[in-house]
């Protein structure tokens, strides 16, 4: 029974690396939808599914970046669009290239979210970039990330999942803006783009 179990684990596990990438993308989708509604305290209703709005899949959006660890780093205020600020400490500088052109962003853990344990290993990365008040929510785009994703010093980036923040669905939340280290001068057309509804 354990040796049948153990196989058919293989078997997922291998028919998940050979699924298409933009299958793997779609599925990633319904299930960031599914928590839009879910979640307590969720930005929308089921009618306002059909506005949330995705750049097609696109596998050169998917970037391995190198780790460099951001050691002594002081915890700081992180400002939010509600005016509030949200305690932050940077954990790494990533280094990537992205078209050809070397890219850099930094990556920061929530203080608040270390003090949960579910959450301990959440890393945050938020960024704007040249589609940003064009194609995309003004605010900018977020990546969430664990530690665990860090193996040898390496990092996959899939900015095919960047998603919004609630502030791109409606107003009240206080949703971190990206730091001035984290705007990239070039486009990433790859994610979710803005909310087709006005608010």
């Amino acid at each position: 029974m354990i040796k049948g179990f153990v196989l058919m684990s293989l078997l997922t596990t291998v028919a998940l690396a050979q699924t298409p990438f933009a299958e793997q993308i779609a599925k990633h989708r319904e299930a960031y939808k599914k928590d839009l509604l879910t979640t307590s305290g969720g930005p929308l209703k089921p009618d306002d599914l059909a506005f949330v709005q995705f750049y097609a899949p696109d596998s050169t959006y998917r970037v391995t970046a190198t780790v460099e660890r951001i050691t002594k780093a002081e915890p700081f205020d992180m400002p939010t669009y509600s005016g509030k600020t949200k305690e932050h400490v940077a954990y790494a500088r990533l280094s990537f290239v992205l078209h050809g052109k070397p890219q850099q962003l930094t990556l920061y853990r929530s203080l608040n979210l270390m003090r949960v344990p579910e959450y301990r290993d959440y890393l945050f990365l938020p960024f704007k970039d040249a589609t940003s008040s064009k194609e995309t929510y003004g605010g900018g785009r977020y990546m969430d990330l664990r530690t665990g994703d860090i193996k040898e010093g390496k990092l996959m980036l899939d900015f095919n999942k960047a998603y919004n923040p609630y502030c791109a669905f409606q107003d009240g939340y206080s949703c971190p803006i990206p730091p001035k280290e984290n705007e990239l001068l070039i486009p990433i057309e790859a994610g979710e783009k803005s909310y087709g509804k006005a608010h």
